[in-house]
Order: structure tokens, then sequence, then C-alpha cells
């Protein structure tokens, strides 16, 4: 099996465990032990092997180191001083954490989702920029597109017991300081992996950025449909104009790329 067929097979998996997470509790099937890590490591698989097909092995190890590393940093101070987001800590839920504070499970879902929110933001942002102009607006598309999902992923998992906040913050319990942290997280990220990454190239198989696309539009659509089942409209509404736009921009951004590419072939 080749290594696309691999990586579309993980999307699968991913996008079937992420409907069985949205119609479990209307049908009320179990929750297998383990279910919110498999459905992340699915994610993660997914991405960092599409990853590696895109940006090569060597790029998608420093996008990963990166990601990892700068979240869990990120993450650590915040929860050991309440600095970056705010005052809070994580509850045993999300299994083993790092120096007692981080879940090992939380650096991994932030690199599920900042691959995709990095590959739409890599489309939106005009490649006609100069180098600095265009490493400065994907980092800071990108972290939007990120944090657009934090607008309903973190009421759902503190509401599951996964974290407290030790504030009663502004929006739904959390301090409004959580969401400009999660953006300058993902900005930095990026801004480091693209300036370490020097002078590249778009990405030339357009077609294959659908791939991702898809994956930030599964976790969209898992998170809103979730909410609007599970009795939290509001956050569902908030899902649909945060998040959809994001996956409607990078798909007609897409659209528009290989048509273009299709009509430089046939010249």
């Amino acid at each position: 099996m080749t290594l696309r067929r691999v990586t579309v097979v993980l999307l699968a998996l991913y996008a079937l465990l992420t409907a069985y997470a949205v119609a479990r509790p209307v049908f009320d099937w179990p929750a297998p032990r383990g279910f919110t890590a498999a459905i992340t490591l699915a994610g993660f698989s997914f991405a960092l092997l599409h990853a590696a097909q895109r940006e090569s092995w060597a790029g998608a190890l420093r996008l990963l180191g990166l990601v990892l590393g700068v979240s869990l940093l990120f993450e650590s101070v915040g929860v050991a001083t309440g600095l970056v987001y705010g005052p809070y800590h994580y509850t045993l839920k999300l299994g083993p954490r790092f120096l007692g504070l981080v879940p090992y499970l939380i650096p991994v879902a932030w690199f599920m989702m900042s691959y995709p929110s990095f590959v739409i933001a890599d489309r939106l942002v005009p490649s006609g920029w100069k180098r600095w102009q265009r490493l400065l607006g994907v980092a800071a598309v990108g972290a939007l597109a990120m944090t657009a999902w934090d607008l309903v992923m973190d009421p759902v998992m503190v509401a599951g017991g996964h974290w407290i906040w030790d504030v009663d913050g502004a929006y739904h319990g959390i301090p409004l300081q959580n969401f400009w942290g999660w953006w300058l997280t993902v900005f930095v990220t990026y801004a480091l992996y693209l300036l370490l990454a020097g002078r590249r190239e778009a990405a030339t198989r357009v077609e294959s950025d659908g791939l991702p696309i898809s994956s930030y539009l599964i976790t969209a659509l898992g998170i809103i449909l979730g909410s609007f089942l599970g009795g939290a409209g509001e956050l569902g509404l908030i899902g649909t104009f945060a998040m959809l736009p994001w996956a409607v921009a990078g798909w007609l951004r897409l659209a528009s790329a290989t048509q273009a590419q299709n009509a430089g072939a046939h010249r």
C-alpha cells in the first residue's frame, strides 16, 4: 500500500471515529476506553503522513518538533503560572501528564489541527507576497484558523471535565486571554517553521491539499453537530460561523489553484 493510500485510509478512519463520537450520545452507544486518544492519534497520524508528502519528511518532522515543543512549553508555563492562557489545570481524564502539568496527548492534538490549519493558510495567503510578508501572513492566518476550533472545543472539553479554569471567565467561563494565548502559540510555531524552512515553493500537487482541508472540515462538522445534538446550540452556531468559513475558503482557493494548474498544463 502506497503512503498516499495509507494517508487516505487514516483520514477515513478519523472521519469514522468522529462520526461515532457524534452519534454515540444520541444512540446511547458505549464510549470505549481511550476513545478520545484514538480519535486524536488517528488525526495526528494522518496529519504527519500528509505533511511528509507535502513538506518532505525533513519538513514534516521539523514542523512536528516545533508544534510539540512550543505547545508543550507554552501549556506547561500556562498551567504552572497562569500566564499565556489564564489560570487553569488539567484533570487526569486525558492520561499521564508531563511534569504533572500537561497531558502528553495535548501536544499531539495541537499537531492534529495545526497542520490542516497551516495548509489552509498556505493556500489563502498569496504566493506573490514578499517572503517576510508571506511568513507573517501565513502565521497570522493559520493561527486564526486554529483558534477558531478552540472557540467550541474548549467549552466542550471543560464540560467533559478534561480541564478546569480557576477563574470565571467571560466566555462560557473561559477567560478571553485564553484565545489570545492560542493565537500566539500557533503564530510562534508557524513563524519559526517558515523561518527555519527558508525560501520554500508552494506545493505543486495542489489537489492533495484537499485532504488536510477535509480533515479540518471533519473536525469542524464533528464538534458543530455534536454541540447541536448535545443541546449546546449556541456553541454549534459559533462553530458554524467560526470554523466552516475557513474550510470553504480553503476549498475555493484550492479549486482556483487546480483550475490554473490545469490551464497551464494544456498550453
